[in-house]
């Protein structure tokens, strides 16, 4: 969508990024320079005017990169559905940023519209006029393009996205070089043993899967691999804890967002052709009250042998996940960090305007990752991750129970992982931004993508 050109066409929509003066280009009527002089002048951020059918917008450059991309949205919004093609005439990364803002917007989830020809947006090329290496309009071109595969995966409802149907949609990444997709059925996992993953799946007509996916460049700069986790709970009723609350089934097909992030990931960053020894790890099922659904005092035998007393079969994510990162264990990874919408302790201590981290890896590789939350907006809110809390998730019958106390809900279930894991590592509790019940600028309503930006913003600069 988004590609360099060094002319625009006439009648061609343009979004010109201006600074303290209006550097004109040849072609452009002195109406358009009038309008440039006069928005410098004024206060404001973003302005248009219509020349007839061609839209001519104005951006001021801004140093945060953000209201950049916010601005792209702006653009879309105003923008006819009809516009097939619009010129960025700007430099260096306001101009990326603009681009990457306006492709974003452009997502739409049109699948089960009956008219949905008559909503589709039909703009197809993004056009930068400043030069730019090729590999950074690629790497933005394929990010945006992971970002919209795991916003369809959050959209889908279950009545598509079953745990068999999520594998095969991940099966597709095995057109880019270098990634193998490995997926294990109900009877491989029984084998293994995962017990976690199998409890929670007692209650679902649909079998449960395993998915592993491994991007290996032939010459990766890291030894041992950076290993992913998702969650991935295609649909949440809570199980046999039934979830109470009206309304609160609503969403809960976003309940696999951690899943569509990971795999978003390391999807994007094979096609980005990271020079990163990469896996990402998928467990997935939904959680019904159906069958012989698990229940509130059983206890469940996990894939490392630990057991676990289940006091509330509406904290499956973690039971899901348990079994991944301890599985993650032989594979040797030097980092593992894991993406879940797991806990609404966590939307409660810092709402829909960032993820939760917490962790044992290496401070500076937790800085690192906000640091890459700043660079998207993305932003990442670290949580405390001291020992003490992990005395609220001991049992009296069993090692473990799967729910802690009262308080700090989104820190006791990252305590309660972190014990299945022997590398370093990293927890996001992404809940809050997954999934959005009303638009906001180019991260759109409903799913969102977050986390694909901002781990390949991460990976990149590992």
């Amino acid at each position: 969508m988004i590609k360099q050109g060094k002319s625009y066409s006439k009648d061609g929509h343009i979004a010109f990024i201006v600074g303290k003066e209006f550097t004109t280009i040849e072609g452009v009527s002195t109406i358009v320079e009038e309008q440039a002089k006069k928005f410098i002048a004024s206060d404001e951020k973003t302005d248009y005017i219509k020349l007839g059918e061609q839209f001519i917008f104005f951006v001021k450059e801004n140093d945060d990169l953000e209201k950049i991309r916010v601005a792209g949205h702006e653009i879309r919004t105003k923008l006819s559905k009809s516009a097939e093609e619009i010129f960025i005439s700007g430099k260096g990364t306001n101009a990326l940023a603009l681009a990457e803002g306006l492709a974003l917007s452009n997502y739409q989830f049109l699948k089960y519209f009956k008219d949905a020809d008559k909503k589709r947006y039909h703009l197809k090329s993004i056009v930068l006029l400043d030069t730019f290496e090729a590999k950074q309009i690629s790497r933005l071109n394929n990010t945006t393009t992971a970002v919209y595969w795991s916003r369809d995966m959050v959209n889908e409802p279950l009545s598509y996205l079953t745990a068999p149907q999520l594998a095969k949609e991940i099966q597709s990444f095995e057109k880019v070089d270098n990634l193998k997709v490995t997926v294990f059925n109900k009877a491989k996992i029984e084998e293994l043993k995962m017990g976690g993953l199998l409890a929670v799946n007692l209650g679902s007509v649909d079998e449960p899967t395993f998915t592993i996916v491994e991007y290996k460049p032939k010459n990766p700069k890291n030894k041992k691999p950076i290993i992913l986790v998702g969650k991935g709970v295609v649909y949440d009723t809570g199980g046999m804890s039934l979830k109470p609350t009206a309304g609160s089934m609503d969403i809960m097909k976003s309940d696999m967002g951690g899943a569509a992030c990971m795999a978003g990931t390391i999807y994007a960053a094979a096609m980005n052709e990271l020079d990163l020894h990469i896996i990402a790890l998928i467990p997935a099922t939904d959680n019904r009250p159906g069958g012989n659904a698990y229940v509130p005092g059983d206890v469940i035998t996990m894939y490392d042998g630990t057991t676990v007393e289940v006091l509330n079969t509406d904290a499956e994510g973690r039971m899901i996940l348990a079994d991944a990162l301890a599985y993650s264990n032989a594979l040797n990874p030097e980092l593992v960090i894991d993406a879940a919408t797991l806990t609404g302790a966590a939307v409660a201590a810092i709402g829909q305007k960032a993820a939760c981290i917490m962790g044992n890896a290496n401070q500076e590789i937790i800085d690192e990752l906000v640091k890459s939350g700043y660079n998207v907006h993305e932003r990442l809110a670290q949580m405390p991750f001291w020992d003490d809390y992990a005395e609220e998730v001991k049992s009296s019958i069993a090692d473990l129970k799967n729910i802690g106390g009262k308080y700090a809900g989104s820190i006791t279930a990252g305590k309660f992982l972190e014990h299945f894991v022997k590398s370093p590592y990293i927890h996001l509790d992404i809940a809050g931004p997954a999934f959005l019940g009303s638009e906001e600028n180019y991260k759109g309503k409903g799913g969102t993508g977050t986390g694909v930006r901002l781990l390949n913003n991460f990976l990149e600069n590992y």
